[in-house]
């Protein structure tokens, strides 16, 4: 089927679905603003404009409902807000805000439908708007796929401009004055004559008038957007004050860590506790589904207790995996009954090579991944008859109310979620199994606060994974120029996964299959795509960037052993291939800070580029390498992406910075396995990324030339490890297409 026919029909079912939901739930409610959740619980002397302002005596607190899980979330939505407000974003309070529909993100729901984020057709942008729709009556209250800056740019500069405005009327109905006549500045309104009125004196009034709603200001006048500013929470965290959920003091707490079964699914078969129970501090030893809570009066004696208790685990239900089973049965899907989506169809692959056309075959392979944030996966819960308080860093507050409801057999209003920023996530902190745990705990010594605490080694063998993926890759050349590309990947359904243990139905085809893969905008006479889903072996989940993460090494591996096979040059045959206007921009950007003659400019040193287009940002890498008799050395990384305007340049450059070197860590060194149905890695010394000294010289540009507005927290992260293994390609002749690459060289 050509990729007209494909996305004609796409787009009609889509379509469809839109205007069935229309009808379904009517214009109007999708219309109609979620009611604001902060009128539910709101303190005394205390009134809200709309569910992103809190005003009291003290000030303005700012609800910031996105997750801040490392990347400065909490950050940029301040600013957002600060700049149409008026208030000091270094001064002014902020909140996450409680888990509620009226936080739902509208962008990540659009993102998700199988259009590329270039494609700006008609049905494209019904796709999008039934997405947003289906985000809000869904109301989809969850921070991911690189959507906070695109999701919030509007909406929080809107809220903050109808907070400003609602105030300068209360205030202009006191002084009997024009609204207009009024200007606001730092927190106060100010009149044409006479002192500034803070905002905190006319809260009261404000929130008795019809909030007043205007556009957001020019961005001729921002104060902060666009400029390389501070962001709001370096200083706590440079000096120790910032709080994370270790950080959580409760009267009479009680500390508890949790063990389980290392072999999935399996539970316990006898269990003796007498020892762990002697030590010092220890209160209790509990059971939890699949192995036991050690309780005690702080989190080290805790832990140390666990490994005193003697314990005889089950096996694992069914048949034993390890990796060399779940590799065979990815290699057993490729079969057209495991077909889960072939979104690009181009010309004729399976046409036989004419003329002087050369042909290419390859595997790649990409193993399970853990996502390993810094912070220990932690929950502080208070449970009783009455309600559960839940103090956690969550990216998906209103799911894991609802989760904790359904454990506690409470209604969903009686438990509270208290979001908490969080040390690291890559997409950890969408999944809570830890929080259920702590729950479960807590439910058994109802009425005092319990803070949970996963070790590191809990956390490495329970995480929900990346998973691992394998693709088979052909194409053919001829007169210097690549002329048929063919890839079939193979991986488990994210989606499916993921919603599932959400209790939520897996419709249609995964995206996330073949993200970065499908999207890629090459304009390849012949180009196929295929998905394959393997059939769910392990519980897998969300790794930064999701798809494109090893995605961006298939495509990009077999796109230069095709070009090397041509006798093309790298850089020149992308950029002949390449449709999309700001995507060769960003190769031809790329290309020129890295001053590009080559993929082997001296004996010795190897230089490769990749590109890929993911999350709606087009970014090209290259790395140059040296061989050295210590092993590979990496010495120079340039970066250049799209990400449209440009709100906060330093944090941004540290986002693409950091995914790259993130990226190429993994790829080097990280990998997870199974043995009888158990992860064998344990801690960092046996899953190892990125070292200090191996870090290179890294220069990024942003090119801020388009009017979109994207994340940046992901697109650096698919084409780290294809820029490096084309470096070592170019370097030493050996072609890598298995990660981790330290199964076949060494590092320096």
């Amino acid at each position: 089927m050509t990729r007209a026919r494909t996305v004609a029909r796409r787009g009609f079912l889509i379509g469809s679905a839109a205007i069935l939901g229309g009808v379904a739930f009517g214009v109007v409610a999708w219309k109609r603003d979620p009611e604001n959740p902060l009128l539910a619980h709101l303190p005394e002397g205390t009134r809200t404009l709309n569910p992103h302002v809190l005003i009291d005596a003290a000030g303005v607190t700012l609800i910031t409902p996105r997750a801040d899980v490392g990347q400065g979330a909490v950050s940029i939505q301040t600013y957002l807000l600060a700049e149409e407000l008026d208030v000091d974003p270094a001064t002014v309070r902020t909140d996450f805000g409680p888990a509620s529909a009226a936080y739902y993100n509208a962008r990540i729901a659009a993102e998700g439908m199988p259009f590329a984020a270039w494609d700006d057709g008609l049905t494209a942008r019904a796709a999008r708007g039934a997405g947003d729709a289906a985000a809000k009556f869904i109301g989809l209250h969850i921070t991911g796929g690189s959507t906070t800056v695109a999701d919030a740019f509007d909406r929080l500069r809107a809220a903050g401009a109808s907070a400003r405005e609602t105030l300068k009327q209360a205030a202009a109905d006191r002084l009997g004055v024009e609204r207009d006549a009024l200007r606001t500045e730092d927190g106060a309104v100010m009149p044409p004559e006479g002192p500034p009125i803070p905002y905190a004196d006319l809260a009261e009034d404000a929130a008795r008038l019809t909030p007043i709603r205007v556009a957001p200001r020019d961005p001729a006048k921002w104060r902060w957007l666009g400029q390389p500013v501070q962001r709001t929470d370096i200083v706590a965290k440079s000096t120790g004050t910032f709080r994370f959920g270790t950080d959580i003091v409760l009267p009479g707490m009680i500390h508890a860590t949790v063990v389980t079964n290392p072999a999935m699914g399996g539970g316990v078969r006898s269990l003796d506790d007498r020892a762990a129970r002697a030590m010092r501090g220890v209160q209790d030893v509990l059971p939890v589904a699949g192995g036991f809570a050690v309780l005690a009066d702080n989190t080290w004696r805790a832990m140390r207790a666990a490994r005193a208790v003697a314990v005889d685990w089950g096996e694992a239900p069914g048949r034993a995996m390890d990796t060399d089973v779940i590799r065979q049965a990815h290699a057993d899907t490729f079969t057209s009954d495991n077909r889960d989506s072939r979104f690009a169809d181009d010309g004729d692959v399976d046409a036989a090579p004419a003329g002087d056309a050369e042909a290419v075959h390859a595997e790649y392979r990409a193993p399970f991944l853990h996502h390993a944030p810094m912070e220990p996966a932690n929950a502080t819960v208070l449970h009783d008859d009455t309600g559960t308080q839940v103090w956690t860093a969550t990216q998906v507050p209103v799911f894991l109310r609802d989760a904790v409801a359904k454990l506690t057999g409470q209604d969903a209003e009686r438990v509270t979620i208290h979001n908490i920023a969080s040390g690291g996530s890559f997409g950890h902190r969408l999944e809570f199994p830890w929080v259920l745990q702590a729950v479960e705990v807590a439910m058994q010594v109802s009425g005092r606060p319990l803070r949970m605490t996963w070790s590191r080694e809990q956390d490495m063998t329970h995480g929900f994974l990346r998973p691992m993926a394998v693709a088979r890759g052909q194409g053919t050349v001829g007169q210097g120029r690549v002329r048929s590309f063919d890839l079939s990947i193979a991986a488990q359904s994210v989606t499916e996964s993921q919603i599932g243990r959400l209790g939520l139905p897996a419709i249609g085809p995964d995206v996330t299959i073949v993200a970065g893969a499908w999207d890629a905008p090459y304009a390849i006479p012949n180009r196929r795509v295929t998905g394959y889903r393997v059939p769910a072996i392990v519980g897998v989940s969300s790794w930064r960037s999701v798809g494109a993460s090893h995605n961006g090494f298939f495509v990009e591996t077999l796109m230069d052993e095709l070009i090397h096979r041509a006798g093309a040059d790298p850089v020149e045959e992308r950029l002949r291939l390449i449709h999309h206007a700001p995507s060769r921009k960003v190769v031809e950007t790329v290309a020129g800070m890295a001053s590009w003659t080559g993929p082997a400019p001296r004996p010795g040193i190897g230089r490769g580029i990749a590109f890929t287009y993911s999350f709606g940002v087009p970014c090209a890498q290259i790395v140059e390498v040296s061989d050295t008799p210590d092993g590979l050395r990496i010495d120079r990384l340039w970066i250049a992406a799209e990400v449209g305007r440009i709100l906060d340049p330093v944090n941004l450059e540290a986002q693409l910075s950091g995914g790259a070197l993130f990226g190429m860590g993994h790829a080097m060194m990280a990998g997870i396995t199974f043995d009888r149905g158990a992860i064998e890695q344990t801690n960092f010394h046996d899953y190892e990324s990125l070292r200090l000294r191996q870090v290179p010289q890294v220069e990024v540009r942003a090119l801020g030339t388009t009017g979109d507005i994207r994340g940046a927290s992901e697109p650096a992260v698919p084409p780290a490890a294809p820029a490096l293994a084309n470096a070592i390609f170019a370097a030493t002749g050996t072609r890598l297409r298995e990660m981790p690459f330290s199964k076949t060289l060494r590092f320096a």
